[in-house]
């Protein structure tokens, strides 16, 4: 049975993703008037970011307040808050962006379609929440900092692309494995295992 904030302490989870979502807006306006030292501002603000989509989940499951609605809304604010970024980059130097186009196109695609996918089979968002997804956040990350500090990324951007489709393509199989909409699938092995109707081990801090 899910339990509900009921004190200050447990609106902590809640807070550090509305807090992502604000970063987000913060950087759009960085990224659109460029001040002075805005390249270091915008590169602390993302890393602020991704801190607080790591410990959002790490303390709701601490706290025992980690709801399927509070991981929903967590899915949510993770895909405005990177969309934010990657507009912000795309500000900044866009002419990397045209270069990239193609590639760019096909992993937005690709990630629509898990939506696309997940809507159809659940009638809800995607919330897996997969090892592979956070691995694929890490080199989001990396290649966008890259681009806002240099207007330039080649290793970091190929690794991003081709894990980003590897993530993806495994949500989508996650999602046709799942006989029910479930939060918190960390892979494909995982899928299966519940499908089967057996238990899963999860890490009590990363996947709860």
């Amino acid at each position: 049975m899910e339990t509900q904030p009921k004190n200050f302490l447990s609106r902590i989870p809640l807070g550090l993703i509305f807090s992502r979502l604000l970063i987000g807006f913060v950087i759009l306006v960085y990224s659109y008037f460029q001040p002075t030292s805005f390249q270091f501002i915008i590169t602390s603000l993302i890393v602020i970011g991704l801190l607080t989509d790591i410990f959002d989940g790490i303390i709701a499951r601490k706290l025992n307040v980690s709801t399927r609605k509070l991981r929903r809304m967590d899915s949510s604010v993770d895909q405005m808050f990177w969309i934010c970024c990657l507009i912000g980059a795309w500000m900044i130097c866009p002419e990397f962006f045209k270069t990239n186009s193609l590639k760019l196109l096909i992993i937005l695609i690709v990630e629509a379609l898990t939506y696309v996918v997940s809507f159809l089979r659940f009638r809800k968002e995607v919330a897996t929440h997969a090892i592979m997804s956070k691995v694929w956040t890490l080199t989001i990350m990396a290649a966008i900092i890259q681009v806002v500090l240099s207007c330039n990324s080649s290793v970091l951007f190929e690794l991003c692309f081709y894990v980003g489709i590897i993530s993806r393509l495994e949500i989508i199989a996650i999602l046709f494995i799942l006989k029910e909409w479930t939060n918190d699938v960390p892979s494909i092995y995982h899928a299966i295992l519940i499908r089967q109707g057996k238990e899963i081990k999860r890490h009590k801090l990363l996947n709860g």
